[in-house]
């Protein structure tokens, strides 16, 4: 991989960690108001039509089928993940929630990478190393020792990403909207059937638009974003870099929502910035 295909590979998967990471801060916040379920399903409408509307304006040929079905199995990957996690932001605390389940949704993607692609370097596996290392501190438990909340949930839902990551990686280099296309539109039909079969109301009474509309945007431009780093560079790396965008969900938590970070956070916030350093070395 080329030294230009590498630093657009790096922007690229910061560029996705910032919009996550700012995207599953909104999403948390409506997850409290109507719930995980009603969140994600509506904040994906956003999301799928402003995924046809940029294939639409960019003129984006027609996917294959193999493209299309990697980006469907995504979907149904990323949909478990996402449902946990903003379950885990109904029961927990962000700051712990979003570390967790990003240390293990970048843990198996490196592994995975490990095993079907050339081992990055000595310093690159330095800098996963502590980039692993700093995610947990940023997720530490409070200054009284009490016990995180959410961590379970946090767990599953790392699986699911960790699937995301992958599957998104099979998509071809050509292809970028159509996949994404098909992973809301199957996670969208599989919960508008949960939801029928379940006779729940999809649209509650009170629906804080002012924050899904948002959600579900950023987290397309994420997705876009994310597929480009892995069509540029290598999935392992990007998945690490992608994977601590709970910085941002943790600094946004503090600032808006007055969330107290202890040492140890502030100490793994100061080491995501020396592992970005020597992975992209």
């Amino acid at each position: 991989m080329s030294m230009s295909a590498s630093i657009i590979a790096t922007f690229f998967a910061l560029a996705a960690a910032f919009t996550w990471g700012t995207g599953d801060f909104t999403g948390g916040l409506a997850s409290r108001r109507i719930g995980p379920f009603n969140t994600l399903l509506i904040s994906y409408f956003f999301g799928f039509a402003g995924l046809i509307t940029l294939a639409l304006i960019f003129s984006e040929p027609m996917s294959s089928n193999r493209d299309l079905l990697w980006g469907a199995i995504s979907g149904v990957s990323g949909l478990t993940g996402f449902l946990f996690l903003m379950h885990g932001f109904t029961v927990g605390r962000m700051g712990v929630v979003a570390p967790i389940s990003a240390v293990l949704s970048a843990a198996i993607p490196v592994a995975y990478s490990a095993i079907t692609d050339v081992l990055p370097s000595a310093v690159q596996m330095l800098g996963f190393a502590i980039a692993a290392v700093s995610i947990w501190l940023i997720s530490g438990q409070n200054e009284n020792s009490e016990r995180p909340t959410g961590v379970v949930p946090a767990l599953f839902a790392g699986i699911g990403f960790a699937g995301f990551f992958i599957f998104v990686d099979q998509i071809g280099s050509n292809a970028v909207f159509w996949p994404l296309v098909a992973n809301r539109f199957t996670a969208i039909s599989l919960m508008l059937i949960y939801a029928f079969w379940n006779k729940r109301i999809i649209f509650p009474e009170v629906t804080p638009l002012q924050l899904l509309i948002p959600a579900g945007l950023l987290d397309v431009i994420a997705n876009v974003f994310f597929l480009r780093a892995v069509q540029t560079g290598r999935l392992d790396i990007t998945a690490i870099l992608v994977s601590l965008y709970p910085a941002i969900t943790v600094l946004w938590a503090r600032i808006f929502l007055r969330e107290q970070l202890v040492r140890l956070q502030f100490v793994g916030l100061g080491m995501a910035i020396l592992s970005i350093a020597l992975i992209t070395i």
